[in-house]
Formats: structure tokens, C-alpha cells, sequence
């Protein structure tokens, strides 16, 4: 836990950065929290959905929203390039891809969009800021950025968060009961 808190870059920093995006990870949160779902606020401070996309995924009416909401937060944030990524075992991952590569194009966001068989390898492999809440990524990446949370706060600040944090009286040592 403690490797994820130092290797977290603030999303200010990713300024002329490369960045590389678990794009699954990424959306589907974004279109939980636009639609009304719940989000898990984890231990890590994480932001995480309950959405289960075991080889299935079918856009939703949140979709083209969530994917605008991101590429205006990265064209304000100005990162040097965008790699998005995407599992191609996941069915509809290429018309996902496809969707992303015609909003980027159509707004000159220069972003390059793949659909491969292991991302997480790739991303994990990547000299780029990851952006992602895929623990087993985040442990390790040498650089990520909770772009979740910057555009929850900005974009969807009611949206519905269970907060799974112990409270602070937890982490007291019990000498001090």
C-alpha cells in the first residue's frame, strides 16, 4: 500500500507527461458514477466500481459522456501523448476503441487508441503515467495519477461514494485506549 502512495503523481503533474490509460478501468468507473451506481472508496483511497465486465462490455447512455469528461480533463491537464488501452479479450472492446479514436479525431486530441491482449503488462511495462485503480497495476507501475477522483470531484461531486477507509481511531495504538 505504502509503494502506491509514493509512486501517485498529482494529475498537475502530468504536464507535457506521457500518459497510458486502462481505459476500462477508467470509463466504466466514470459511467458508474454519472449513471448513479455506487463507488468504493478504498483502503488505498482508490476510487473502484461495482461493474464486473468478465468479456462482456456494451456501451450505456453514459458512455460518449464519460469519454468527453475525460478528454476535456486531459486536454486542460496537457499531457504529451494519450495510450489508451483496452482488453481485446473483452467483446466490443474494438467498437469501444473505435468510438474513443472518433471523438479524439474529431476533437484533434492527439491520442492513440490500441486494443491488445494484456494491458495490464503493457501499462505495468510503460515508462508513462498510468492512469488506473487496478491495484495489481498500481503495485507495479513506477508513476500513476488518481485522475478518477480529480474528475469525480470536478465533473460528478454527488455522486454516490461508500467509503471503506477505517476511521482515523483505528490506525491509534492501543496504549492510547
Amino acid at each position: 500500500m505504502q509503494y502506491r502512495k509514493d509512486h501517485c503523481v498529482s494529475v498537475e503533474q502530468l504536464r507535457n507527461q506521457q500518459v497510458i490509460v486502462d481505459g476500462f478501468n477508467l470509463i466504466i468507473t466514470i459511467e458508474a458514477a454519472l449513471s448513479g451506481g455506487p463507488l468504493l472508496i478504498g483502503v488505498d483511497d482508490c476510487i473502484r466500481d461495482l461493474s464486473s465486465v468478465h468479456g462482456s462490455y456494451r456501451s450505456v447512455e453514459e458512455t460518449d459522456r464519460a469519454i468527453l469528461m475525460i478528454g476535456e480533463a486531459l486536454q486542460r491537464l496537457a499531457p504529451s501523448s494519450v495510450w489508451w488501452l483496452l482488453d481485446r479479450p473483452v467483446s466490443n472492446s474494438g467498437r469501444l476503441a473505435a468510438k474513443i479514436t472518433d471523438l479524439a479525431n474529431r476533437r484533434n486530441w492527439p491520442w492513440t487508441v490500441e486494443v491488445i491482449f494484456n494491458p495490464d503488462a503493457a501499462i505495468a511495462a510503460s515508462p508513462g503515467v498510468a492512469i488506473t485503480s487496478d491495484s495489481s497495476i498500481m503495485d507495479r507501475v513506477e508513476r500513476w495519477a488518481d485522475l478518477k477522483s480529480y474528475l469525480l470531484a470536478r465533473e460528478v461531486p454527488d455522486a454516490w461514494r461508500v467509503d471503506l477507509r477505517p476511521p482515523p481511531a483505528f490506525y491509534r495504538s492501543s496504549s492510547e485506549y
